[in-house]
């Protein structure tokens, strides 16, 4: 089967051939988020967390005594969808809730012991990978990578009916 004009020369027989800016776009996006699951995998494997679970282990870290509702604002997901892995993360001894002082409606989270071993973590995990990526890049690229990806997430959230 012949490809077209846009199938890469014999020089580069190794890249993949060229679909367009929006479908190449699209590929690399699938290429980061297969990477991501599967370092995540092997995280849970190696360190008994997922990349999701690391996530929030960090933001806990950095502001204990966080609520439910504010580390799903900073990830910004619904705070259903934190339920699940603040669940998992208390079960297995590595963050702790408590209910607030001021509102005993409201969950307050902390790291345990653990959950500081795994917050301290600094190599083997997507943070790592992602910190040394970077490091490689002028900042105006990183800027420039951080501003597509946030329209692109923007754009790619709820419509507001569906919230």
């Amino acid at each position: 089967m012949r490809l077209s004009s846009a199938t890469p020369s014999s020089k580069d027989k190794d890249a993949p051939p060229r679909l367009g800016d929006v479908l190449d776009f699209m590929r690399l996006l699938w290429a980061v988020d297969h990477g991501l699951q599967s370092m995540s995998k092997r995280m849970e494997s190696k360190i008994g967390v997922t990349g999701p679970q690391r996530l929030v282990i960090r933001i806990v870290g950095r502001y204990p005594g966080i609520s439910a509702g504010q580390l799903a604002e900073i990830l910004e997901l619904h705070p259903s969808t934190l339920t699940g892995v603040l669940r998992r993360l208390q079960e297995r001894g590595i963050v702790e809730r408590r209910t607030d002082p001021k509102d005993g409606r409201r969950a307050l989270f902390d790291l345990t012991a653990r959950g500081k071993e795994l917050d301290a973590m600094r190599v083997g995990t997507v943070e790592a990978v992602v910190r040394s990526t970077l490091k490689t890049l002028p900042r105006r690229k990183v800027e420039a990578a951080q501003e597509v990806l946030t329209i692109l997430a923007s754009s790619l959230g709820p419509e507001p009916d569906e919230e």
